[in-house]
């Protein structure tokens, strides 16, 4: 699903619990947000920026959680719920206390354990009932995994506690307050209460109990030199904005106009619903709100997107291109931008609109490699150029990023076959077949 700036693609995503496909949202400003509030404690941890990825992850339900190395993945219902920047950075700080610690790498040592000691309880029930005393049997297999379990979820709760410490000492070394983490604290708290989970009894969880968590980390919190220290009114301006956007784009439209009514004339609400009257197909209206936001800011690149977005999506190609051209112009880094304006270019079957998208589209996957609908764009370029080669090799890319190893792997045998044998295009070609590989024999092997 694709609408206004969020690209949704859908992906699996690894959790604790079972894999889930879940829907990525990207979206420029918003990923530009988290780079710079999360900048300073990321090298505070020792970290290097540019590693450490924080992905929008379309759920409404409060959640962050750390997988697949330095990736951090933050709910939808998180953002929706926090009140200011601050507290999102309490839970960033947290996640980035998990990368520090190696807890993705370090799991097996909780989960180790746990299932050896699964594993001998089953011999000694076997040997049990295989002696005829099968109640006995199945009593110690039971007491086995119960151990088992509370062996495993007391490696998960100390993990929790120390990214709780190790994420106060990166808010410390950024300049910021541990209040937004306290008050989000207390919002779990207040969940956690709703839902009748007793404050007394945390054996059963993988995390520490909430009230236990803020007990830990308020003297810890009030001794630091930015406890008074109010959130940069800037970054919280930005969060706002962020915050009325995805609303606007998760939420029914209803709801987006009962809390962004139209007597809010902030940024938040224009943005807000903006994105609720384009999902319910009210092109003018949403329109109406786009402009209201480029009066206020006419260069501001994210509104000039919005605008080109809703032009472009009503079928007003024309009239998108040069708005979108103006958004590059002020965001000339930014890959998801360009991505849009090239797909406008397409759009308009001009040959000379493709001359000027296929290096713009070029350009941004060589900032941003990871996004399917650009590979898609650029594959059409070359297929009206008769370029199936490099057609096949743009579809391989996009089909591996959308986990259809099917497709990666069937494109990049065309790709392969009229490629230069030995050119960074085949030697691509190749890498992306060997993986695709990989994947369909580890599938066929499950079945």
């Amino acid at each position: 699903m694709r609408l206004l700036r969020f690209l949704a693609a859908i992906i699996a995503v690894t959790l604790a619990t079972p894999a889930a496909a879940q829907s990525v949202l990207r979206d420029a400003e918003t990923e530009a947000f988290f780079r710079d509030i999360s900048k300073e404690m990321i090298l505070g941890a020792g970290l290097d920026p540019r590693n450490v990825q924080i992905i929008l992850v379309g759920d409404p339900s409060i959640n962050a959680f750390v997988t697949g190395g330095q990736n951090i993945f933050i709910h939808s219902g998180l953002i929706a719920a926090a009140d200011n920047v601050n507290e999102l950075q309490g839970v960033i700080a947290h996640e980035i206390g998990h990368i520090a610690g190696g807890h993705n790498v370090r799991f097996g040592e909780g989960a180790g354990p746990a299932t050896n000691i699964s594993l001998l309880s089953l011999v000694g029930a076997a040997a049990l009932i295989a002696a005829g005393a099968g109640e006995a049997g199945m009593a110690v297999l039971g007491m086995g995994t119960a151990v088992a379990q509370g062996k495993f979820l007391s490696f998960t709760r100390d993990q929790e506690s120390r990214a709780d410490q190790a994420g106060a000492i990166y808010l410390s070394k950024a300049g910021l307050t541990g209040r937004g983490s306290i008050a989000f604290f207390k919002k779990l708290l207040g969940q956690e209460f709703r839902l009748a989970i007793k404050q007394e009894n945390e054996y059963a969880r993988t995390h520490p109990l909430s009230g236990t968590r803020i007990a830990n980390l308020e003297n810890v919190y009030e001794q630091d030199p930015a406890w008074n220290r109010p959130p940069d009114p800037r970054l919280n301006a930005r969060f706002m904005r962020i915050k009325g956007k995805l609303i606007g784009f998760v939420t029914e439209p209803a709801r987006v106009l009962q809390l962004y009514p139209e007597t809010d004339q902030s940024v938040p609400g224009h943005y807000a619903r903006a994105y609720a009257w384009h999902r319910s197909a009210f092109a003018d209206q949403a329109g109406i709100e786009a402009d209201a936001l480029l009066r206020s800011a006419p260069t501001d690149p994210y509104f000039l997107e919005l605008k080109g977005q809703i032009l472009l999506e009503n079928g007003k190609i024309g009239d998108a291109v040069p708005v979108l051209r103006a958004a590059v112009a002020n965001a000339p880094n930014e890959p998801l931008i360009m991505t849009l304006l090239g797909h406008a270019l397409i759009s308009s079957e001009n040959k000379r609109d493709f001359t000027e998208a296929e290096p713009l589209l070029k350009s941004a996957l060589a900032r941003d490699r990871e996004n399917p609908f650009a590979w898609y764009q650029l594959g059409v370029i070359y297929d009206r150029k008769g370029d199936a080669p490099r057609a096949a090799l743009a579809a391989a890319e996009r089909y591996s990023l959308e986990a259809n190893a099917k497709g990666a792997a069937a494109n990049a045998r065309v790709a392969l076959a009229g490629l230069p044998r030995g050119s960074p295009d085949w030697l691509r070609a190749e890498d992306i077949s060997l993986v695709a590989a990989d994947e369909l024999g580890n599938k066929k092997r499950r079945r």
